[in-house]
């Protein structure tokens, strides 16, 4: 039983010092921000409702897995995080053989979005261009038509909150 005891102990403390190590966690952020303004984002597209449902989203994602308070006052802010909805596109992925119309769609959105640190006004983050699509589904019976659009445009803010978040707290 020592052994085995003995055993476990050193093959912990080899484990421990392989080198390996979690890729990802490195903190960008300077130790002095401790708060960050999301405004409302610029919007270069005809959907105004995915303009105003990221920044909420982002908001929504930090709060949620970070210590930094989110405040509305760009003054009272350590950090500014800006975006502007650069592009939308949407276009047909499948098609019916019979009747030639559309039964699945793909929406592009391409994203700019930049942190910077108020005080000193260095850019701590930025992405231009970034593209985020989602496909959805397009009835072929006009009586059972039910728009798709609008929910995926709710996952596809949903997946550039986690995106963004992702990248400005684990350094991706």
């Amino acid at each position: 039983m020592n052994r085995l005891s003995a055993c476990a102990v050193l093959l912990a403390a080899v484990a421990s010092g392989c080198g390996y190590r979690v890729g990802g966690q490195s903190d960008l952020m300077p130790k002095a921000v401790h708060t960050i303004a999301i405004p409302a984002f610029g919007n270069a597209t005809v959907r105004n409702k995915l303009a105003r449902s990221l920044p909420e989203d982002i908001t929504r994602e930090f709060i949620s897995r970070s210590h930094y308070v989110i405040v509305a006052d760009p003054s009272q802010a350590d950090a500014i995080l800006q975006g502007t909805l650069a592009n939308y596109n949407a276009f047909p992925t499948v098609s019916d053989p019979v009747s030639g119309r559309a039964t699945m769609d793909q929406v592009v959105v391409t994203l700019n979005v930049k942190l910077t640190d108020r005080r000193t006004g260095k850019v701590l983050f930025e992405r231009k261009g970034q593209e985020f699509w989602q496909r959805y589904e397009v009835a072929l019976d006009p009586n059972q038509y039910f728009d798709e659009s609008g929910t995926a445009m709710e996952r596809v803010s949903k997946a550039v909150a986690a995106s963004v978040v992702s990248a400005i707290l684990e350094g991706f």
